[in-house]
């Protein structure tokens, strides 16, 4: 079974018209998303489920709750956002109506055994941005089950924030960059093509526009993609993720290189452009960014572990 990051499949988002009808989700272990009403001061979420409202008790709220390793701020932020959750069983409130006893712990140990523990270096799979961080962005891998980007494995042009990539909410793509018994670190760029496959979008005597990433003394790196950037000469009055304008002078496959001259300055800051993939499933064993012949060797050895320059 195939599980999502919280909110991204409708097909679990349901209301039922009667009892017997959730009786039946319940019989056949069916996982079903609803949006919370509330965290009321138990820490307790409440979500509407149409025929009864449920319940999802702090205990069943998370994985880690009962122990302590996850706090209870991962139960109060979910208020007004989608939750997934299998039924334990129904009882009465004090005014006698019926009312659904939830778990979204039972959901999260599945997704943990039957899919996240089935998962090895290089595959790639899909997540949810949940919240973004000076040093990278969590992730929702599937049940709500957080994991992290960091910031250097958000793309190879480098950025000072994670906001200047990606958005809280947005579906992504992502490839499990190493895995340990007690945490998953992705990476998102070597889904995001090699200098090659981005440079090749690009040609010399064009002009286009790119965003300020760094301001160096002997020149300005300009992004043209996420995992593309040109160097410009440099030039008063410029700053940080701001947006240009730049004709391309020259594009050297064998140096890596893509000479740049600012045409135009703008005063308005990039927002995160939507993400092109080059590679959006699968596996990856080996991924080399540098292209053949090049004076500089940049690649991921999944097998390995880690970045080699």
């Amino acid at each position: 079974m195939k599980f999502y990051p919280e909110g991204t499949n409708k097909d679990l988002s349901k209301k039922f018209e009667t009892v017997e009808e959730l009786k039946e989700a319940m019989v056949r272990g069916e996982i079903i998303e609803s949006k919370v009403l509330l965290c009321d001061r138990e820490h307790n979420l409440h979500v509407d489920l149409g025929a009864v409202r449920g319940i999802i008790p702090r205990i069943e709220g998370a994985v880690g709750i009962e122990d302590n390793t996850v706090r209870d701020i991962a139960l109060i932020s979910k208020v007004n956002k989608s939750v997934c959750f299998t039924v334990l069983g129904f009882q009465r409130d004090i005014y006698g109506n019926s009312l659904a006893i939830l778990s979204r712990r039972s959901v999260q140990l599945r997704c943990m055994n039957e899919f996240l523990n089935t998962l090895i270096e290089g595959d790639v799979i899909d997540a949810r941005v949940t919240h973004l961080e000076k040093f990278g962005a969590f992730i929702d891998i599937g049940a709500g089950i957080n994991a992290l980007i960091p910031i250097d494995m958000l793309s190879v042009s480098r950025i000072s924030h994670p906001c200047e990539r990606l958005y809280e909410g947005e579906e992504i793509k992502v490839v499990l960059r190493k895995k340990e018994p007690d945490k998953m670190t992705f990476s998102l760029k070597e889904l995001l093509g090699t200098w090659q496959e981005n440079a090749d979008l690009f040609d010399a005597g064009e002009t286009v526009t790119g965003v300020v990433r760094s301001i160096e003394d002997y020149g300005v790196f300009i992004e043209l993609a996420p995992n593309l950037a040109g160097l410009a000469e440099a030039q008063s009055g410029l700053f940080v993720g701001q947006r240009a304008s730049v004709f391309i002078k020259s594009v050297i496959p064998e140096k890596m290189k893509i000479k740049l001259v600012i045409v135009e300055k703008f005063d308005d800051t990039a927002n995160p452009d939507g993400l092109t993939y080059f590679i959006d499933s699968g596996h990856i064993d080996f991924w080399q960014y540098s292209p053949q012949g090049s004076t500089k060797s940049i690649f991921t050895d999944f097998n390995e572990f880690s970045d080699k320059v």
